[in-house]
């Protein structure tokens, strides 16, 4: 095989080389391998992505930049400090550009946005991280892992907590880092109590135990189990997992709070279950509804566990501890206990913050839900709490609020995390609330219409030129964006600062910036392109040459603008014939004054010194007046022209640079050369 690997390989060398050595009469084709055209193309959301992800141009931006080239990608758009110049030719290099393997010489005229003088905090929270609260960061914020409530309160507010959690999440943070912080708010403080009263009014339903297969059950009782694929629910005689085979938002439910569930009654390895994705769930908010009190698990031996795995009859869901070893396969976590020969506890979808804590090889005491038999010998559980053996879970004393979710933007200083006064992040509640939907973002079409009447619904008393920045989740970009709307005294505008700017791009060894410009202006008559710029000559001659001898007028036929307003003797530019009259004679006879006692031969070079020197570069600034030159680029203009004289009509090439904005520099002409 390797042989005859270095057979093809050899061959590969020369395509050609077998068929010229044995074939009669066979001579290499002469391919035309060159591919030069000049282009225009517009870049597309995909390109800018492509040119944020771009390898040379991630090393170009360092870290000092690498969140500005991130924006680039998400926002569409070059900056001062990225810009277009910098670092489109790397793109223009790469395979990501359909035109990247045209030959040298070839030009791209690349379309493209830019935001100009946006303010400098835009960028930065463009570039902000976003962080949702924990579990354990509200545990940290109410000082205990018994006594607190997923949700901020009056008695413990955003603006006094989460500045700490922010400086605990973030030790590594810069002056000028954002973060949009999400978190759940509740209008109420959270009561704790040890023990739950007993309840006085509310009663749970006893349904569970007496389910069958096929029925419509409705169950008044508490959630207490919830992983990624559903739900345990118990009320007075028993508990039933409800199974959603698409997943669920576990953050949607709280563990141990009172529910109403109205499904069909199903089953699944052994273990009756609810059919969740069809089923009708409600939070029961009945006063006299208190969360639920954990009994104690039935602590599981490995013999018990091999018995329960014989089972041969759907059963209910098991509060049950067993305590071993984890022993982690792919996306499988198993707890193996000593005793049992062939029953394994099986984590099921277990929650992240709880599979955290189940590492390989470590010894742990899972307590949860037993629900169901995989393959004859894996016990799934519905995980609830993980723990060192020998060790108690914390007595379920989490308060249940009612709260809705809230986002905030928060900035650091350089010492401490704060809240701008002039930012404003969006909630998914918000922007669920103002478009209608489940979805908890905004297109940017739904941006561009609903942001401006939410600052108007929020800032009534707004003064003209106020200004308020907006942070919200965009759908297009799969992340945190931010806008400045600037108040008018009527209405909220958005100030993005983007302007559509094309520039040129010339490939040499590489693709390179280089606005240069080339111009052809054919001589006849009725040439649009011509007539426009030989137009312009007459227009620059007449106003700064003919208006200071005393001219009012373009076709006064006084100076050297004739009275057609259309050509001119100063220099000889036409923009009726569309050329450059050197006839010594017709000059002499328009302006003789401008011209006394000198010989046709010194005439005629006056008036090319002309054209060269004054009209055409004026002409220029007057059409170009956006030209300007760059840094480590020559930026020309190149214009071919014609002539006419008594030996006929020629045709010449005039070059100028672009040596500051809208002046036009002569280089050479080959006229010169021709002398």
């Amino acid at each position: 095989m390797l042989a005859a690997a270095a057979v093809l390989a050899l061959a590969a060398c020369d395509d050609n080389s077998w068929n010229e050595d044995y074939l009669d009469g066979f001579t290499t084709p002469d391919i035309n391998t060159e591919d030069v055209k000049t282009v225009e193309y517009t870049l597309t959301d995909a390109d800018y992505a492509a040119i944020a992800a771009n390898k040379t141009n991630i090393a170009l931006a360092g870290d000092e930049l690498a969140d500005e080239l991130a924006n680039v990608g998400k926002l569409h758009r070059f900056t001062e400090t990225i810009t277009a110049e910098e670092y489109l030719p790397a793109f223009l290099g790469s395979t990501n550009f359909g035109y990247f393997a045209l030959s040298k010489g070839s030009a791209v005229k690349v379309t493209y946005n830019v935001a100009d003088a946006l303010p400098e905090e835009l960028e930065l929270m463009n570039a902000a991280q976003a962080y949702t609260l924990t579990t354990d960061d509200y545990k940290t914020i109410y000082g205990s892992d018994q006594d607190y409530a997923e949700a901020l309160a009056p008695s413990h507010t955003a603006a006094a907590s989460i500045p700490g959690i922010l400086s605990e999440q973030f030790p590594d943070a810069e002056q000028g880092d954002y973060v949009v912080v999400n978190y759940n708010w509740s209008a109420t403080d959270p009561v704790f109590a040890a023990t739950p009263e007993e309840p006085k009014g509310w009663e749970p339903t006893s349904v569970v135990a007496s389910i069958a297969l096929g029925d419509n059950v409705t169950i008044e009782g508490w959630i207490t189990g919830i992983c990624d694929r559903g739900l345990v629910f118990t009320d007075a005689s028993g508990s039933v997992f409800a199974y959603n085979g698409s997943g669920i938002t576990p953050a949607d439910y709280t563990l141990g709070a009172p529910y109403k569930v109205t499904a069909t009654v199903a089953s699944y390895n052994k273990g009756f279950q609810l059919d969740l994705a069809n089923a009708t769930v409600s939070k029961i908010e009945d006063e006299t509804a208190t969360d639920y009190t954990f009994p104690a698990p039935k602590v599981l031996t490995g013999a018990e566990m091999d018995q329960m795995i014989t089972r041969t009859d759907d059963e209910l869901a098991q509060y049950v501890q067993m305590t071993g070893t984890v022993a982690v396969s792919g996306n499988n976590i198993n707890i193996v206990v000593d005793g049992a020969e062939t029953a394994k506890g099986s984590a099921y979808f277990t929650l992240a913050e709880l599979k955290e804590e189940l590492v390989d090889g470590t010894q742990v005491t899972v307590t949860g839900y037993f629900i169901a038999v995989a393959g004859g010998r894996y016990m799934n559980t519905v995980v609830n709490t993980v723990t060192a053996p020998g060790a108690a879970a914390a007595p379920r004393r989490v308060a249940t609020v009612a709260s809705t979710k809230a986002a905030e933007v928060y900035y650091f200083n350089g010492s401490r995390w704060s809240k701008p006064n002039n930012a404003t992040a969006l909630s998914a509640d918000q922007c669920n609330e103002m478009t209608g939907k489940t979805y908890g973002n905004l297109t940017t079409a739904q941006a561009n219409t609903l942001l401006p009447i939410f600052l108007k619904q929020n800032f009534p008393y707004a003064q003209a030129d106020d200004q308020r920045f907006i942070v919200f989740y965009n759908y297009e970009a799969s992340a945190y964006v931010a806008r400045q709307y600037i108040f008018d005294g009527a209405e909220w505008a958005e100030n993005d600062g983007i302007e559509a700017t094309t520039l040129q791009f010339v490939k040499q060894d590489t693709w390179k910036a280089d606005p240069s410009v080339t111009i052809t202006l054919p001589a006849g008559k009725n040439i649009e392109i011509s007539s426009t710029y030989y137009q312009a000559c007459s227009e620059w001659v007449y106003q700064n040459i003919d208006v200071p001898l005393g001219s009012t007028s373009i076709t006064s036929g006084f100076g050297y603008v004739t009275s057609f307003g259309n050509n001119e003797y100063y220099s000889g530019t036409s923009a009726y014939q569309n050329n450059v009259d050197l006839r010594a004679d017709k000059a002499k006879a328009q302006y003789p004054d401008g011209y006394e006692g000198m010989s046709d031969e010194e005439i005629v070079a006056l008036m090319k010194k002309r054209f060269e020197t004054e009209v055409m570069p004026g002409a220029l600034a007057m059409l170009h007046p956006d030209a300007k030159p760059m840094d480590g680029v020559q930026v020309t203009y190149t214009i071919t022209f014609g002539t006419y004289d008594y030996t006929g009509s020629n045709t010449y090439k005039i070059r100028f640079e672009v040596t500051g904005p809208g002046e036009f520099t002569f280089l050479d002409c080959t006229w010169n050369k021709a002398e």
